[in-house]
Formats: C-alpha cells, sequence, structure tokens
C-alpha cells in the first residue's frame, strides 16, 4: 500500500509541475504581424509553447509563475539568418585551417553560440563552416550547451577555386582537388551528389557560393562561379531532400542566374541592379543583406595586415556599398529578411544591423519583423517568428523603446527560448 500511495503521489506532483504556466506581464509587446506597439499585455506560457496573448496583467493563480517586464518592451526572440557560429573575425584567422582541429572550432563555437543566444537571438541559420556546426545544433538540441536554435548549411558548396573552395590560396602541394565531399563540385552530377552528400550528413539548408566573395583567397569578389544549370540542379535536388537553397552573391549575373534556378534567398546582394530586383519580386526570392559584414570588413581592410593583399582590395569595394543596395531594394519592394554575417564580425553585436537598416530607411518596427516573421517565413518553419497562441515561447525584450531609440536593441535585458529563461536582468 504505501508504494501504491508513493506511486499516486509522484504521479500527482508530476501533474501539478506540468500544470504551472509561466505569466509574462509586458509593459510593452511588439505585435509584428500589425506592427503596432501594445501597451499593458499577458502573455501565458504553458510548457514549451504560447498558451495565450491577452491584453491587461492577466491574473496570477497559484501555482502560477510570473515574470514582471512591466518597464520593458518585449518581442519575439530575433532570427538571424546568417551566421557562422565556428569562427569569428580576427587577423590571425587564415592560420586556423593549418592551426585548428576541429576540437577548437567546437570549443569557440559553444562560446559564440551563448553569446548569440543572450543577445536575443534564439534562432539562427549557420550558412557554412567546417561540419562541426552540425553538431553544435545537435548539443543545443540536446539541451548540453546553451545556444540559439539552429538551422545549419554544413559546409559551403562551391565550384573549384570558388569563394567555398577551402584550399584557394594553398601551394599546389597542399591544394589538391577536393569534391563533392570538401563541397567542391563541377558540373551537374556533381552538384547533385554533394547535395545528397549534405543531406546525408543531417544539413538543414543548403549554401552555395554563386559569385566570388569577399575574404575568400581569390581575385575576384563578384565573377560568376556556377551555371544557371548546375544551380538549378542543386536547387531541384535540394527541394526533393525538402531543403531550401540560399546563395550567397554579390554580382548581379550570378544573382540572376541564381534567382531564375529558384533559390530561396539571396545573401548580401552588394551589386544588385533593377533587372535583379524585378527578378526576385516576381520568384518571391528573399534579401538578406548583412550590412554590418560589408562595414565590418571594410573597416578591417584599414588595418594594414589584418587581410592578406588579395583580400583588402574587394572588402574596400565591396563592403561600403551593401547598405545603399539595401536601401534600394527597400525602396523597390523586395522581400527582406535579416541576417547580417555574424562572424566576419564580433558575435553578439548582431543588434547593430537594426541601426544600419533604419540609416537606410527602414522604420523600425518593419527591421524586427524582418528578424521574425520574415525570417521564419524564409525558414519554413512556422513555430517561431511571433507572440501567439501555438508558437515556441521564444520571447525576448529590451531596455527602453526601439521606436524611440533604435540602439536600445542591444539592450537586451530578457530571454526565453523554448520555455526556458536564460537570461533576466
Amino acid at each position: 500500500m504505501r508504494k501504491l500511495f508513493l506511486l499516486l503521489l509522484a504521479v500527482i506532483t508530476m501533474n501539478m509541475v506540468t500544470a504551472q504556466r509561466t505569466i509574462i506581464h509586458c509593459g510593452q509587446l511588439i505585435d509584428v504581424k500589425t506592427l503596432q506597439v501594445l501597451k499593458e499585455m499577458s502573455i501565458i506560457i504553458d510548457g514549451n509553447k504560447i498558451a495565450d496573448v491577452q491584453k491587461g496583467y492577466t491574473a496570477v493563480a497559484s501555482g502560477d509563475k510570473l515574470i514582471d517586464l512591466k518597464n520593458r518592451t518585449v518581442m519575439p526572440g530575433l532570427i538571424d539568418m546568417h551566421v557562422h557560429l565556428e569562427s569569428e573575425t580576427n587577423p590571425g584567422k587564415y592560420m586556423e585551417t593549418f592551426t585548428f582541429n576541429p576540437a577548437d572550432f567546437a570549443f569557440q563555437s559553444v562560446v559564440f553560440a551563448e553569446r548569440t543566444l543572450m543577445a536575443g537571438f534564439t534562432t539562427v541559420r549557420d550558412l557554412g563552416g567546417t561540419g562541426v556546426n552540425i553538431s553544435l545544433r545537435n548539443a543545443v538540441n540536446k539541451g548540453l550547451i546553451k545556444g540559439p536554435r539552429i538551422f545549419t548549411a554544413g559546409k559551403i558548396i562551391s565550384s573549384t577555386g570558388g569563394h567555398g573552395d577551402p584550399t584557394n590560396g594553398y601551394k599546389k602541394e597542399l591544394m589538391g582537388d577536393p569534391g563533392p565531399l570538401q563541397g567542391v563540385v563541377n558540373g551537374v552530377e556533381e552538384c547533385v551528389k554533394a547535395v545528397r552528400q549534405h543531406y546525408k550528413d543531417g544539413v538543414d539548408v543548403i549554401k552555395i557560393t554563386a559569385s566570388g566573395g569577399v575574404l575568400s583567397v581569390a581575385k575576384s569578389g563578384e565573377n560568376p562561379q556556377f551555371t544557371e544549370a548546375e544551380m538549378r540542379a542543386i536547387v531541384e535536388t535540394a527541394k526533393d531532400y525538402g531543403l531550401k537553397v540560399a546563395a550567397h552573391c554579390h554580382g548581379a549575373e550570378a544573382m540572376k542566374r541564381a534567382i531564375r534556378a529558384g533559390v530561396s534567398s539571396i545573401e548580401h546582394g552588394t551589386y544588385m541592379d533593377e533587372e535583379a530586383m524585378t527578378l526576385m519580386k516576381k520568384n518571391g526570392t528573399y534579401f538578406v543583406p548583412t550590412i554590418i559584414a560589408g562595414k565590418s570588413v571594410a573597416d578591417s581592410a584599414l588595418k594594414p595586415g589584418y587581410f592578406p593583399d588579395i583580400v583588402t582590395p574587394k572588402a574596400l569595394a565591396i563592403g561600403p556599398k551593401i547598405q545603399s543596395t539595401f536601401a534600394a531594394a527597400y525602396k523597390a519592394g523586395v522581400k527582406i529578411a535579416f541576417g547580417t554575417d555574424a562572424g566576419v564580425y564580433a558575435h553578439g553585436k548582431n543588434w547593430m544591423e537594426f541601426v544600419y537598416m533604419t540609416e537606410a530607411g527602414m522604420p523600425i518596427l518593419e527591421a524586427i519583423r524582418a528578424a521574425t516573421l520574415n525570417a521564419s517565413d524564409l525558414l519554413g518553419d512556422d513555430r517561431v517568428g511571433a507572440l501567439e497562441k501555438g508558437k515556441f515561447a521564444d520571447i525576448v525584450a529590451v531596455d527602453g523603446d526601439p521606436t524611440k531609440d533604435v540602439k536600445s536593441m542591444g539592450r537586451m535585458k530578457f530571454v526565453m527560448k523554448n520555455g526556458v529563461v536564460y537570461k533576466n536582468e
């Protein structure tokens, strides 16, 4: 009888714990669908989901947990659609290929992941690394480490000598001929094989380098590096496996090929022209601008020896242009999702992208929508991106009012991801 009593007591206790709700009283709440700032609202959380959002300060019943954010501005957890969590810019970064083991990238990625989460970014899309980012995602999902919800591309897919070829700049004895296993492909068949290999590796998204890039040890930052047929093969194969394709792209011709091939997003888009914008609107292609990355590499390029000599002129030419491209694309009505290229600048400063977006003419509430609702649409995951019933309890709050001071986005005081509070100052 005593054992039966203890068992019943355990079941009752478990049910009581499960039934506990968390209620957040919000002084201001940003509705990213209507672009309104609502006063005196309450969010009711059950487990890891939002159970309801109510007007006024909901009464707290016995057993409920109250979180008082009456002096904060509350919004959905932010989403950065372009990060690289394995590394961070530094003058010795180009030597890391020769001095770092996978464990070195893994251990520092743990630091960068937590820093990103504490900055209020509860979901990110990691668009390329050594493949350690797949294990990082898994560790976060298992609760082993603190970090945002990660959608990862694993390794970048590039052509030989392209922006994502990891052997660019090596001497011939080291250069070799990396193939689809390393994400380096040529021709339709290898493109198909690389996507299938990435699926086998466990990626959530495919990242290709449609054009040259700034930081690769190669001359051009904008030349096309895939044929349209190659990119179409990548997109169609990815679609078979339920994967979207993000295209790194600076040059207009490469951009147009990628859009026609069916990619879901253009990353950076520096030399985007009117024809490319028209194609993006026609095809529903998102633009992920990464303004802060452009400014960061341009600043770093002014420091003697920071980049290899072949990189510096590209950084100075391309970096400063991204903000004006963003302004033109926004004015033209291109769909925009928030992304920063974190790792090209110091992790945790993702919020500064909001400053640069508003400087270029996008109202702050639209910029926040780009980092929530729009980003979730591009991800293809409607469980995140808004504060409403049934969505994950990803909730953040800042000190101040972003509509009056955009820099308040850098004063992140509360972070909840999946119903768990990670920060509450």
